[in-house]
């Protein structure tokens, strides 16, 4: 038993105790106060890294200790945009200017914690796997990815041609996980595709703004003017790239000297206007239609703001992904670089691009990232948006992102279509693979097939006797319920095969509403103010309903 004396001397003690731990209590909230002190910080963190090093239960390299300490930094900014970049992920960097790499042919970002995919390059593992925009990769050979960083996936997935790898992805109406087994192959990306919907309309898909795309276009628009009666410019999906190459692109279509973007940063340095310099390669008097949606970012959507707020297009699709900052590379030792946001980007009419929160109606965008392109015109929703006015006094809204004219909100798969597709995903690339043989094989037969054949019963129901003798297993009825989406993909696979890139991108764009819209108003409108008085009618009617 414990003596009285014994007690006093432990209840003295543990008052000391708490006294002493009262006074430093108090001496610390004093130095809480002066978290301004940068002096005061700085040796409060030499001293939590010293005894780390020195005490805790596990041995740490104080490297380590410091590459933790920059990692946990650049997360408490809250952007994912900021990061240390790695020697490796220099070289990264750099390779995604060019053409060449061993991967699987997607472009990916983080969205809420997760690596997803904004969109599959065409004839490439990716694509042929079954992968689409909008795919969450939720794992990468048993290692989950929640929380990685664009930089870590990119070293993860790409690798030596024929090297497979295996990852997991979520899809949006479909509960669980998808599993894929990809083979990697030699990427070589076309960034820009040009071709004729109709005699007179030309259309142009920039899937990234790499090196020349500006003049791709212009070498391949130039001279067309008198004979052109519309422009479709498309960057649905497309992630960014080059700063110069938007501004340059914006530069085709607009008269020099308008303004195209501008910086602003607290560094005076950084502050900057980007003009147009030469004349427009396609006269103002061409009417123009820009297609974007929610993975359309950076660089797609400074040349939708700009051509937009100048009044030079109409803008069809629904809000863009809202990625509006500046980074500027500092090279650090050791081949390090530092990648930091500086600036933010506003457009001419001065909306500003980074977008600080998502919208209500936007929540299930992702969800219509897995269609096929259908579209129904919905209300802009302008709750929470402050309005603008464009040259011609039109009124845009800023709040982040670019809001569309006319909102094309694209709608889901089928619930028959999800149940195939669920069905079919695991048992990839045995299934596409199918499909594509089955392509190649029919192609080859019917030498005479023209660029406009259509997807027959026939061939649907010999594309089902394939795919079980392949292997595959897939209820008839389910396949009978889904053919729409079999005979899409298959149309695809058969027009690259027979005829190339350009007409299996046509084929891409059968049933893709947004097309069909523009179309529609380029056919009818005649002029820009035509198109555009056209498009408020709709976006009125559509308010209504």
């Amino acid at each position: 038993m414990m003596s009285v004396r014994t007690a006093w001397r432990l209840s003295v003690l543990v008052g000391f105790v708490a006294l002493a731990s009262g006074g430093w209590l108090l001496q610390r909230g004093a130095q809480a106060a002066q978290k301004g002190n940068v002096y005061l910080n700085q040796q409060l963190f030499t001293e939590v890294l010293r005894i780390v090093a020195d005490r805790y239960v596990e041995p740490r390299d104080p490297a380590e200790l410091y590459r933790m300490a920059i990692t946990g930094m650049l997360r408490e900014l809250g952007d994912p945009y900021t990061s240390l970049l790695t020697p490796e992920d220099v070289a990264d960097l750099r390779l995604s200017t060019t053409g060449n790499y061993g991967g699987l042919g997607i472009r990916i970002d983080q969205k809420d914690g997760w690596i997803t995919i904004v969109s599959t390059l065409p004839n490439t593992p990716a694509e042929r796997v079954g992968l689409l925009a909008g795919d969450r990769i939720v794992e990468v050979d048993g290692r989950s990815t929640e929380g990685w960083s664009p930089e870590d996936a990119v070293r993860a997935l790409r690798g030596p041609k024929g090297a497979p790898v295996n990852i997991k992805a979520t899809r949006v109406g479909i509960p669980d996980p998808l599993p894929f087994r990809i083979v990697r192959d030699e990427i070589h990306v076309d960034y820009v595709r040009i071709f004729d919907l109709e005699p007179g309309i030309a259309y142009v898909r920039i899937d990234q703004f790499s090196e020349e795309s500006a003049e791709e276009i212009r070498r391949a628009l130039a001279g067309r003017t008198a004979s052109l009666r519309g422009v479709v410019l498309d960057l649905r999906g497309n992630p960014g790239g080059l700063l110069e190459e938007g501004v340059a692109v914006s530069d085709l279509f607009l008269d020099a000297g308008a303004l195209v973007v501008e910086t602003r940063s607290r560094l005076a340095e950084q502050n900057a206007r980007y003009l147009a310099r030469k004349p427009a390669t396609i006269a103002s008097g061409v009417p123009m239609v820009v297609l974007v949606d929610a993975f359309s970012a950076s660089a797609s959507e400074i040349v939708a703001g700009a051509l937009q707020d100048h009044d030079r297009a109409l803008v069809i699709g629904i809000p863009t992904f809202g990625k509006g900052s500046v980074q500027t590379l500092y090279p650090l030792p050791g081949g390090y670089q530092f990648k930091i946001t500086t600036a933010a980007w506003h457009t001419p009419a001065g909306r500003s691009i980074q977008r600080q929160q998502r919208f209500d109606s936007e929540r299930d965008l992702l969800a219509g990232a897995a269609a096929r392109g259908r579209a129904r015109e919905v209300a802009v929703d302008t709750a929470g948006r402050e309005p603008y006015r464009t040259a011609g006094g039109r009124t845009v809204y800023g709040g982040g992102g670019i809001v569309p004219d006319l909102i094309a909100q694209p709608d889901t798969y089928t619930t028959a279509e999800q149940e195939f597709l669920r069905a079919v995903a695991p048992q990839s690339p045995t299934y596409p693979d199918a499909v594509f043989r089955f392509g190649v094989e029919y192609a080859r037969s019917r030498p005479g097939l023209k660029p406009d054949f259509g997807v027959t019963d026939e061939m649907l129901d010999a594309l089902y006797r394939r795919l079980v003798s392949a292997g595959v297993k897939v209820d008839r009825a389910l396949f009978e319920e889904a053919r729409g989406v079999v005979g899409w993909r298959l149309a695809i696979d058969l027009a690259t095969v027979a005829f190339g890139e350009d007409d299996a991108w046509r084929r891409r764009l059968v049933g893709d509403r947004a097309i069909e819209t523009v179309m529609e108003l380029l056919r009818e409108g005649g002029t820009q103010k035509g198109i555009f008085a056209l498009a408020e009618a709709r976006a009125k009617s559509a308010a209504r309903n």
